[in-house]
């Protein structure tokens, strides 16, 4: 289905006072989410698994751990026990992909529209995040976001456009559409989860790969060609698992990925760079409060790659680079060696 803009005609363009929105992680995703919903008086509650954070965010309206450069609005109120959600009729989970299982279950099991934002593969199982929620909260109406999005531009109001793929269709849409879009954030409309997912997963890996063009000193040619070539890995990856091309060629796929794979506002980018630059993973992720998924996705994706038969030897490469199997420069030198081949996006 082709995607399509919330269109503010086709509903009241109300909100009731009683409509809450909640937002399940207050890291600097969740964090700015939740300040783009609070644009425009909208209530809405942000669970954090620290107190202290809790306590700032209620007291000074500020995430100094996060997010610290911004003010956050006073309609924000956050709360550090995940029963304060249990009446929130939606939810967007924006907890690290690794930690979305265990947080999901301990949410009541009232049905919800339950909106999935982590960009990840669960370590040890292979499922997407989709798959995750289905078990952890079965009685949930799952949707998922997702799209080229760097936090720290949706908390300052910078114009946003992302990917709301919708398992529910069109009902689920008129639903959240109203509830999500502002003027400065544009959801576009999709019923492909996996697409959506496949595209978030995807490009954290490969971000990782252009931030180790950057940091070798490569040039712009080399970083061009590896994310055209990641992004056929992409499209081989989420064609053989249901995504459609087309949903991997928007915002929550092609775009997403030129974003990621061109600043060092990427975590993975940055940890990218520092492999690039000769630190090892353990240094480059050490000290860190944010996460860095593709580190994390990388080997999952490898191992899923392998197992169905999918060739994404930018995938690999990276793999070998974390496990500190070689270093960056030689790890280069065996991509550019391999044999020559036809370019054909989906199959090469």
């Amino acid at each position: 289905m082709t995607l399509r803009p919330f269109d503010p005609s086709t509903s009241s363009g109300l909100r009731a006072q009683d409509e809450r929105i909640g937002i399940i992680g207050a890291g600097a995703w969740g964090t700015a989410l939740a300040q783009a919903l609070a644009s425009d008086g909208s209530a809405v509650t942000i669970w954090a698994r620290e107190m202290e954070l809790v306590t700032q965010i209620n007291a000074q309206h500020r995430n100094s751990l996060f997010l610290p450069a911004v003010q956050l609005s006073s309609n924000i109120r956050a709360t550090s026990d995940l029963a304060d959600m249990a009446d929130v009729p939606v939810l967007l989970a924006v907890v690290p992909a690794q930690f979305l299982a265990p947080v999901l279950s301990g949410l009541s099991g009232k049905p919800r529209d339950l909106v999935l934002c982590a960009k990840g593969i669960e370590a040890g199982s292979g499922r997407l995040m989709s798959d995750v929620a289905r078990s952890a909260a079965p009685a949930a109406s799952l949707a998922v976001l997702s799209g080229p999005t760097f936090a720290h531009e949706v908390a300052a109001g910078l114009p946003t456009a992302v990917t709301l793929a919708c398992s529910g269709g069109e009902a689920q849409w008129q639903r959240l559409s109203v509830l999500i879009a502002r003027p400065m954030l544009r959801p576009y409309y999709s019923d492909d989860i996996i697409g959506a997912e496949v595209g978030g997963a995807v490009k954290n890996v490969l971000a990782i790969a252009c931030g180790v063009v950057e940091g070798l000193g490569l040039g712009q040619n080399a970083r061009a060609a590896l994310i055209a070539r990641g992004y056929a890995e992409m499209l081989r990856f989420g064609l053989a698992h249901g995504a459609r091309a087309e949903t991997l060629s928007g915002l929550c796929g092609l775009g997403d990925l030129v974003l990621t794979c061109s600043s060092t506002s990427s975590r993975n980018f940055s940890l990218g760079k520092a492999l690039g630059e000769g630190m090892s993973a353990a240094e480059a992720l050490s000290g860190k409060n944010s996460v860095a998924e593709g580190a994390t996705t990388a080997p999952v994706l490898a191992e899923l790659a392998s197992r169905n038969a999918i060739d994404m030897p930018i995938v690999e490469a990276v793999c070998r680079l974390l496990a500190g199997e070689a270093p960056a420069a030689a790890v280069v030198a065996d991509l550019l060696a391999r044999p020559l081949r036809a370019e054909q996006g989906a199959s090469s």
